[in-house]
């Protein structure tokens, strides 16, 4: 079953799988919401919205029966994001179920040298929904990366953030990013773009 609506803003018609009745085998991936890039140094758009609709989209897919993993950096060759140090832990308001899988990634496209691949496959992945941080580096690198891979690609336009930067505002960022993944060229995967929202409304579940 496909639920339609229409994107009053953009004035577009997307697609929302249905996960209550769906055949396709879906994953929930929450990239890097690590302490160190949510510092009073370093504020990210809408933390705590962002974190909100993380726990409220995890819940959602674990009623599923759909696998949540949490994608943690490690830097240690870049001496930042340490494991087992403090700005390497993930946030404290983050809700973890024991059944949740933790990958470790090393570069800002998740598949790099990591488990992630592995996983997808080996539950059968078809469709890998996107959230987390950072939306200009580590959720852009793996939502393309996924998308030459042949996955299909849901990013959950309100559920990734990330900082201001030198010429642009972290929001202006966010929203750029939600417009060019939906205007990407499709390989024999698609990337579409939906709100937290939008997708768990328009489920049975």
């Amino acid at each position: 079953m496909i639920a339609i609506f229409i994107d009053k803003k953009n004035s577009v018609i997307k697609s929302i799988l249905d996960l209550s009745v769906m055949t396709e085998k879906i994953v929930l991936l929450i990239i890097d919401m690590q302490k160190c890039s949510f510092t009073p140094e370093t504020p990210s758009y809408d933390t705590e919205g962002v974190v909100r609709r993380i726990n409220q989209l995890a819940t959602f897919f674990r009623k599923s029966n759909s696998p949540v993993f949490w994608i943690q950096h490690n830097g240690k060759d870049q001496n930042v994001f340490l494991p087992e140090t403090k700005e390497w832990e993930l946030l404290d308001n983050r809700i973890i179920d024991e059944t949740d899988v933790r990958i470790e990634k090393y570069a800002n496209d998740v598949f790099y040298n990591s488990k992630l691949q592995a996983n997808l496959r080996s539950g059968k992945i078809d469709v890998i929904y996107i959230t987390g941080c950072a939306t200009d580096f580590c959720v852009a690198s793996t939502a393309q990366s996924a998308l030459v891979k042949d996955y299909n690609i849901v990013v959950v336009g309100n559920v990734h953030t990330t900082g201001d930067r030198p010429h642009l505002k972290a929001e202006k960022i966010v929203t750029h990013y939600n417009w060019v993944w939906q205007n990407m060229i499709r390989t024999k995967g698609k990337i579409n773009v939906t709100a937290s929202e939008e997708l768990m409304h328009n489920s049975d579940l």
